[in-house]
């Protein structure tokens, strides 16, 4: 099948080839279509990255707290809960069950549920990798903060996260890389976004090819900037004699 990039300047509504591939006012074309099914992807993406960052931070320490052992059960099972449940399933339990149970959530947009549905999931992968990063520093240095007076939340704050956060960043990559690629699950609740574009554009235009191909371009730079933002603050934050090996950190 021969591809035919003039299809994005085509009309979405009648398919008339237009001038401008941006449209007139009151004209969308399929280029116009494309970009914005762009920024509901990297709306979405970006969004939940934020939700797991969070929640598996605060997770990821509660699993590494000597002295409380219910709050380490705790973060335990929410890692197991969310890393054990396929995305997809948690994305139809946020859309269809979670509502019916809490009718509240039925008037909260469907983007918001799944923001949350792929922040939760992510959580718990980020919240692994705090739990590692931490649990890989030497012990001396959570003793250290305790000989310097600290309080537990005072040791992990000023001494513990700010190394362990460093030595995560080349795994937490992947994983703000991967949340692009699964933020396509949005498409199975209508969600506008790329992969939505790409199946419903190629149906239309009868280019499934070219629609795909152009979204799988999208993809890859929208993976490839994360990965070049992400390297740079690794450099950033790189700690001078610390040596990071097989994604864990060590002297």
């Amino acid at each position: 099948m021969a591809w035919d990039w003039q299809v994005f300047c085509k009309e979405t509504t009648t398919g008339e080839q237009i001038a401008s591939c941006f449209g007139k006012t009151g004209d969308q074309t399929y280029l116009n279509w494309i970009l914005s099914a762009w920024g509901w992807t990297l709306t979405v993406a970006l969004s939940a990255l934020v939700v797991a960052l969070v929640c598996g931070l605060v997770v990821g320490t509660f699993r590494t707290l000597p002295s409380s052992p219910w709050l380490t059960r705790l973060a335990n099972a929410w890692v197991e809960l969310f890393r054990n449940i396929p995305l997809l399933v948690q994305l139809f339990l946020w859309y269809f069950v979670i509502p019916g149970i809490f009718p509240a959530l039925q008037a909260v947009p469907s983007v918001v549920l799944v923001i949350m549905a792929l922040g939760l999931f992510t959580s718990a992968r980020v919240a692994e990798q705090v739990r590692a990063g931490i649990q890989a520093l030497p012990k001396g240095q959570r003793y250290a903060g305790m000989a310097m007076g600290f309080s537990t939340t005072q040791t992990y704050r000023y001494v513990l996260l700010p190394m362990a956060l460093r030595i995560v960043i080349p795994p937490l990559t992947s994983e703000s890389m991967n949340i692009i690629k699964n933020s396509s699950v949005a498409f199975a609740v209508s969600i506008a976004e790329l992969t939505f574009f790409a199946r419903q554009s190629g149906e239309e235009t009868s280019q499934p090819v070219t629609m795909y191909l152009a979204v799988t371009v999208l993809y890859a730079i929208s993976a490839f900037a994360i990965n070049r933002i992400m390297s740079f603050i690794e450099k950033k934050a790189r700690v001078p004699g610390f040596v990071v090996a097989g994604g864990m950190g060590g002297h």
